[in-house]
């Protein structure tokens, strides 16, 4: 059977668009297995992917394809977050869980304190396993250039409430 050349741009068209379904429907679950894993561990229920909460999350990962910056989104924002970058492009959406989870050497659980060095945190762990977090929504983009990466998760309701342990 021979194919024209419109016929076989549209079934190359298909293709490719079904490859990128199931690399984001596997983004999707990769993501929501690998917070699951960590939320297990302090015993807080699982969160859900959310389509409105990743919608969120996407707009902002393409504000920051041109310049790769490691910057929150705006400070009203309606969701909690947690962002990541790297350089070069070899890099997966999960490992940016794993990133994350090291802030938990600084958290004391006991006395709900951290005691991060100057320059690190505990603000990602802890929203991570925010108990009463239900949603969640990611997005990566490799930046212009190929020069790094840039991947924002957030959390829907937010997390990180002042005074309050977060399980």
């Amino acid at each position: 059977m021979e194919y024209s050349m419109k016929q076989l741009a549209a079934v190359m068209l298909l293709a490719l668009a079904s490859a990128m379904i199931v690399a984001a429907q596997n983004m999707e679950q990769d993501m929501v297995d690998a917070h699951n894993a960590v939320r297990a561990n302090v015993s807080v229920p699982p969160v859900s992917w959310d389509p409105t909460v990743a919608a969120y999350a996407e707009a902002w990962a393409e504000k920051r394809r041109a310049d790769c910056l490691v910057e929150h989104s705006p400070q009203d924002r309606p969701y909690g977050e947690n962002i990541a970058g790297a350089n070069g492009t070899e890099w997966k959406e999960v490992d940016a869980v794993d990133f994350w989870v090291l802030e938990k050497q600084y958290y004391d659980h006991a006395t709900n304190t951290c005691s991060a060095p100057p320059g690190e945190s505990c603000d990602a762990y802890t929203q991570l396993v925010w108990r009463d977090t239900k949603f969640i929504g990611c997005a990566g983009v490799i930046c212009d250039g190929d020069v790094g990466v840039f991947l924002i998760c957030s959390y829907d309701p937010p997390g990180n409430v002042v005074g309050e342990s977060p399980y």
